[in-house]
C-alpha cells in the first residue's frame, strides 16, 4: 500500500497551516474534558459498595450503572466525532462537555436506582460525544512533531485517568463517608466541567462557516447501522458477569450483519458523491490507519481488564481496602505518565518502534508479576509488584500515544472526528472484550485452583500477557511496511 496521494489540481484546495497561538492551552483545557470522561469508566468501580448502602440498590442496579455508561459511550463515538467534523468540533465540545457536567449532577443527586442508572447512560452518551472531539481538535490544530507531542499529552491523561481513578474513588468515599460519599464521585466533575467550559468558550477556535445544510452532511442510515453494530457486540459483553454472554450471544450475529450492511451502505454513499460517517478507504488507502485501529483494539483487550482482577485479587484474596487497592497499582499510572509524554515527543523520529519496545515492557512488566505474586503475601505483595508495574506502565505510555499519532497522522482534518471516533470504538469494544475474557479467566482460576487467588491472578495476566504478543506482532507488521515512515507536516486527503 503506497502512500495517500496528496491532492490534485482538480480537487479541493490544500488546507493551508497557520498555528493558533493559544493551541497548547485549548489543549489543556480540552484533555482536562477528556480526563474527566475516561476517569468516570472506572473512578465508580470503586463506589459501589457506597452506592448499594447509600441507595439500597439491587445487584443487576448497580451493575448497570458501570455498564450502562460503558455501552452508551462506546455507541456514539463514531456518530459523535462526525458530529464533530460536520458541525465544529468547538460547538460539539461545548454542547457535550454542558451535557456531561448535568448528567453528573443529576447522577450525584440521585434518590433511587432508576434516577441513576438513567443519569449514567444520558453521562455515558455525552462522553461519548465529547471525547472524539479531543484527537479532532489534535489534528486540526497541530502538524508534524507537535502533533506528535499532543498526542503524546492525550496518551498521558487516557493513561493516568485509566489507572488512577480506583485511586481517588478511594480518597473521595474516604473523605466523604461510606454512605453519601459516593455523591462526591460525580459531583467532582461540576466545579471541573464549568471551569474547562468557560476556558474552552475563550480558547477552542470557531469553526468556518459551511456552505451544506447539516442534513446533507450527515448519514443517518449509517449511524443508525454502524450504533445497531455495536449494540450488538457491546450490549452482551457488558453484561458477561450476569451471564450475558451465555444468554445474549446471538446478538453478535445480527451485529455481523448489520456490520456488513453498514460497509456496503458506506460504499454506496461515497458512489454517489455524498458523505459517509466513516468514510471506508480510511481503512485501505491511509497509511497504518487499519494497523494501528487493530493494535490499539488488540492492546486494550489485554490491558483494561487487569485493574478489574487486580482490585479482586488484593481486596478479595488478599483483603485490601479499596484505597489500598488503588495504591498498590499506581506506579502503573506514574510510570505511564511519564513515559507517554516522552514518546509523544519522539515518536517523529522513532515512530512505531517506540510502540515496540512499549508493548515488550508491557509484556515483560506483566509476565513478571504473573510469576512472582503467588509467592508473595498480603505483608509484601504491594512492595512486590511495585517495580514490575512501574515496567509495564513505562511500556503502556510507550504504546497508546505514539500508535494514536502513527495511526490518525495521514488521516485528513475534514475526518478526524470520526476517525478517532472508529479507533476509540474499537478501544471500548476492546475494553470490553478484555474485562469479560480477563474476569472469567480470573474467576475460573479461583473456583478450580486449590491454589486460590493468586494462581488466579497469574492465568489472568498470562492471558493478558498472550493478547499483548498479539499486538506486537500486528505492531512489527506495520513497522516493516511502513520501514521509513515520518509523520506530515500537512494533512492529506483520502482519494
Amino acid at each position: 500500500m503506497g502512500r495517500v496521494p496528496s491532492d490534485s489540481a482538480s480537487g479541493p484546495a490544500p488546507e493551508v497551516y497557520e498555528p493558533d497561538p493559544r493551541r497548547w492551552r485549548a489543549l489543556a483545557v480540552t484533555l482536562t474534558a477528556g480526563f474527566m470522561s475516561l476517569l468516570d469508566v472506572s473512578i465508580v468501580n470503586v463506589a459501589l459498595p457506597s452506592i448499594q448502602r447509600g441507595l439500597d440498590t439491587t445487584d443487576a442496579g448497580v451493575q448497570w450503572v458501570v455498564s450502562g455508561y460503558a455501552l452508551t459511550f462506546g455507541l456514539v463515538l463514531v456518530s459523535g466525532g462526525r458530529l464533530g467534523d460536520a458541525v465544529g468540533r468547538r460547538r460539539m465540545f461545548l454542547i457535550a462537555l454542558s451535557a456531561f457536567v448535568a448528567t453528573s449532577a443529576v447522577a450525584g443527586a440521585a434518590v433511587n436506582e432508576t434516577m441513576l442508572v438513567l443519569a449514567r447512560l444520558a453521562q455515558g452518551v455525552a462522553a461519548g460525544l465529547l471525547t472524539p472531539q479531543n484527537s479532532g481538535l489534535i489534528q486540526e490544530l497541530f502538524r508534524g512533531a507537535e502533533r506528535g507531542r499532543a498526542f503524546g499529552a492525550f496518551g498521558t491523561t487516557v493513561a493516568i485517568s485509566t489507572a488512577v481513578g480506583p485511586v481517588l474513588g478511594g480518597l473521595i468515599i474516604a473523605l466523604f463517608g461510606a454512605d453519601e460519599g459516593w455523591r462526591w464521585v460525580f459531583f467532582v466533575n461540576v466545579p471541573i466541567g464549568a471551569v474547562a467550559f468557560v476556558l474552552a468558550v475563550k480558547l477552542l477556535p470557531k469553526a468556518h462557516t459551511r456552505g451544506r445544510g447539516l442534513a446533507s452532511q450527515l448519514d443517518f442510515p449509517g449511524m443508525a447501522l454502524l450504533g445497531l453494530a455495536v449494540l450488538g457486540v457491546l450490549f452482551p459483553l457488558v453484561r458477561s458477569e450476569q451471564d450475558g454472554l451465555r444468554e445474549l450471544w446471538w446478538m453478535f450475529l445480527p451485529a455481523c450483519a448489520c456490520g456488513v450492511a453498514f460497509v456496503r451502505w458506506e460504499r454506496r454513499v461515497l458512489g454517489r458523491g455524498g458523505s459517509p460517517l466513516l468514510d471506508v478507504r480510511l481503512f485501505t488507502r491511509t497509511p497504518g490507519y487499519a494497523t494501528g485501529a487493530a493494535i490499539a483494539t488488540v492492546y486494550f483487550t489485554g490491558f483494561a481488564g487487569i485493574w478489574l482482577v487486580f482490585a479482586l485479587f488484593f481486596q478479595h484474596g488478599l483483603g485490601y481496602t479499596p484505597l489500598e487497592s488503588g495504591l498498590v497499582v499506581t506506579p502503573f499510572a506514574l510510570g505511564a505518565a511519564v513515559s507517554a509524554t516522552v514518546a509523544g515527543r519522539l515518536v517523529a523520529r522513532w515512530g512505531r518502534r517506540l510502540t515496540l519496545l512499549g508493548l515488550s515492557l508491557v509484556m515483560l512488566g506483566l509476565g513478571t508479576v504473573a510469576l512472582v505474586v503467588p509467592y508473595t503475601t498480603a505483608a509484601t505483595a504491594g512492595y512486590v509488584v511495585a517495580v514490575p508495574l512501574l515496567v509495564a506502565g513505562v511500556g503502556g505510555g510507550m504504546v497508546i500515544s505514539p500508535n494514536t499519532t502513527l495511526t490518525l497522522d495521514r488521516v485528513p482534518t475534514r475526518m478526524a472526528g470520526a476517525a478517532g471516533g472508529a479507533l476509540q470504538t474499537g478501544q471500548r469494544i476492546g475494553t470490553a472484550i478484555g474485562v469479560a475474557v480477563l474476569a472469567s479467566v480470573f474467576h475460573a482460576g479461583v473456583a478450580n485452583s486449590g491454589a486460590g487467588y493468586p494462581t488466579a491472578l497469574r492465568w489472568a495476566l498470562l492471558c493478558s500477557v498472550v493478547l499483548t504478543v498479539v499486538a506486537l506482532s500486528l505492531a512489527t507488521m506495520d513497522a516493516r511496511r511502513y520501514r521509513h515512515r515520518r509523520l506530515s507536516e500537512q494533512t492529506r486527503s483520502v482519494t
